[in-house]
């Protein structure tokens, strides 16, 4: 790797080998606005542009900057095979693009793909042998019209309120793997506090009589424990590394404790395949309405975290952009967030792993349900539930992750007929379910709880004065919940005594270069909820009040304030777009260093 490569970085840090080679760079470019580049020959003709990948190209880090609407985009470049890559199977592998993917090796088609958050690989055995160059094209489509999972990317040309810049085709690492003929896959590390140990599930692409599969578990001070089983009856063999009592190290926020994770594939002597991982050494757990983080309450003190730089949009400009904003949130309070609207990419949970930052795995859903074009009311498909399914996969090991929640703000009402999105709504809570029983899940945060059986429950609530905030959240130990409606349309189940917390509030408009202008005015490039406050100390006035409402309620395991940075237009961050301090970040962490009520009684 040389520091020409835009972000070189690892991209997966829970899987990873010495056999890999960064893609990222300089690569031929060109807007097919048609979505006709294939009948007009542009896979076999040269392309008539560059851009630097990862950047999308609607980003000014692409070296494009172009906001319009990009039916469709294709990319080319040559790679090498290294030729000590020799009996190794070249993989190809892409983090994630934008939103319908072909990947052409050679003219030969070798995968495709839908949705834009999510990773897929193709395998170029037979089509790319060590020592050899091959030519990699990549058509991306990302259709303005019809049901896709966008996040916050609008759906109409202009930047409005809480929607964005959109981002079209490759905006995570691309890279290039050599791998074993039988080789280790994704491993799936599930910590077990009760028993002190891991279950480590290890998926290989096939079974051969004899080989054995060894996992260690290490710390600072060396070899912790191992365990080997063979891998010759089970297409996933199950290791149990059990740890000594005394080398039992917790991960909980303020004290990270990650345990690196060898595995390693052998046939006698012989090692096969090897990657290294690690894991944290965590329980969660629900008691009545706690959520219990190792047997104990941590009050979630959580930020709406939505993602989004100046210069480079949903992709993080840097491996430092990542670890800032977490140090951001930190130094403001907060002891996690909401990963909001976005499959966020691994290196951040990496970093929120190794930093004790805990968070919500959520998915970016909007793009149905009204949240597209106006009064484009679509339907989700079956392309959510694949997408969502794939990011569970990817992330399930990561200790930092708490909690799941597949969709945000939905709208059914509760008496109408079934509809598509309700059975959507089902599948993604009962898949979730079905492929991690250890993390509660949220079916559909704040508006429409359509799944009975949701471990847990909550609002959206952006109400600004706070004492009617108070009366309206404060109604749990009378078994009365805070619940969203449409226009006063009941669109939930009732609340069932599940965990609860506010998952969105706050979002106070302020931008102390505005402060002058007439309060309650909204333009098209100043955007936030409620009235705008007349100076930071009615900021902090504001946010005091509504914060200590929800930290005194013994009832509430957490809440989630909108937001850790303005996003464009929308001008109600702790800190500016640029990560710039534009109020006294101090007095914020102050109002919430006191301990919750949730905290005492516990």
């Amino acid at each position: 790797m040389t520091a020409e490569i835009p972000r070189p970085e690892h991209p997966r840090p829970q899987v990873v080998r010495d056999t890999w080679i960064n893609l990222n760079g300089r690569w031929d470019f060109e807007f097919d606005p048609g979505d006709s580049g294939l009948e007009r020959g542009l896979l076999e003709t040269a392309l008539s542009g560059t851009i630097v990948v990862p950047f999308a190209p609607e980003s000014e880090l692409s070296g494009i900057g172009d906001v319009d609407f990009h039916e469709a985009v294709w990319y080319r470049r040559e790679v090498t095979i290294p030729a000590g890559w020799a009996g190794l199977r070249p993989q190809l592998h892409f983090a994630a693009v934008d939103h319908d993917a072909t990947v052409w090796v050679n003219g030969n088609e070798v995968v495709r793909h839908r949705g834009g958050f999510t990773p897929f690989t193709a395998d170029l055995t037979g089509l790319a042998e060590a020592g050899q160059t091959v030519t990699v094209t990549v058509r991306a489509r990302d259709p303005r019209r019809g049901p896709q999972a966008r996040g916050k990317q609008a759906t109409w040309y202009a930047n409005t309120g809480c929607h964005y810049t959109r981002t079209t085709g490759i905006w995570q690492t691309v890279w290039l793997e050599g791998v074993p003929e039988v080789a280790i896959g994704r491993p799936r590390i599930t910590p077990d506090v009760a028993g002190g140990r891991f279950h480590v599930s290890v998926p290989l692409t096939a079974n051969r009589p004899g080989q054995r599969v060894r996992v260690e578990v290490r710390d600072e001070a060396g070899v912790v424990a191992a365990d080997e089983v063979a891998a010759d009856l089970d297409l996933a063999p199950a290791a149990v590394v059990n740890l000594p009592a005394e080398r039992v190290h917790l991960w909980q926020p303020g004290d990270p404790h990650l345990y690196d994770v060898d595995i390693t594939l052998l046939d006698g002597d012989t090692v096969l395949d090897q990657v290294a991982s690690y894991a944290g050494l965590r329980s969660v757990s629900i008691d009545g309405r706690k959520i219990l983080l190792n047997g104990k309450p941590v009050f979630q003190r959580l930020v709406l975290d939505q993602g989004y730089w100046p210069e480079s949009l949903m992709t993080a400009p840097s491996e430092e952009a990542l670890v800032r904003d977490i140090e951001l949130s930190l130094a403001a309070g907060f002891n996690g967030a909401r990963l909001h609207q976005k499959v966020f990419e691994e290196r951040f949970l990496y970093h929120a792993d190794r930093l004790g930052y805990l968070v919500w795995g959520e998915f970016g859903d909007w793009g149905i349900s009204g949240h597209g074009t106006p009064g484009d009311h679509q339907q989700p498909t079956a392309s959510f539930v694949t997408q969502w399914l794939e990011a569970v996969e990817r992330d399930y090991s990561h200790p930092s992750i708490i909690g799941w929640c597949p969709l945000n703000e939905t709208y059914q009402h509760l008496h109408d007929r079934i509809t598509q999105l309700d059975d959507v709504t089902r599948a993604m809570f009962l898949a979730t379910k079905a492929m991690d029983t250890t993390r509660p899940v949220l079916d559909a945060s704040g508006y429409s709880h359509r799944v009975i059986e949701t471990d847990v429950w909550d609002s959206h609530n952006y109400t600004q004065d706070p004492e009617q905030f108070a009366r309206e959240v404060g109604g749990l130990a009378r078994g009365e919940a805070h619940t969203n409606t449409d226009d006063g349309a009941t669109i939930s189940q009732p609340y069932a005594g599940q965990p609860y917390f506010v998952s969105e509030y706050g979002g106070i408009w302020w931008n102390p270069e505005r402060a002058a202008e007439a309060l309650g005015t909204k333009r098209d490039d100043s955007w936030g909820y409620g009235d705008r406050v007349r100076d930071e100390e009615g900021f902090h006035e504001r946010f005091a009040g509504l914060t200590n409402a929800l930290l005194d309620d013994p009832e509430m395991f957490g809440y989630c304030y909108t937001q850790l940075t303005d996003v464009f237009q929308e001008e109600n961050g702790i800190y500016r777009f640029d990560r710039s301090e534009k109020l006294d970040v101090s007095r914020v962490r102050a109002v919430q260093e006191r301990p919750a009520a949730f905290e005492r009684e516990g």
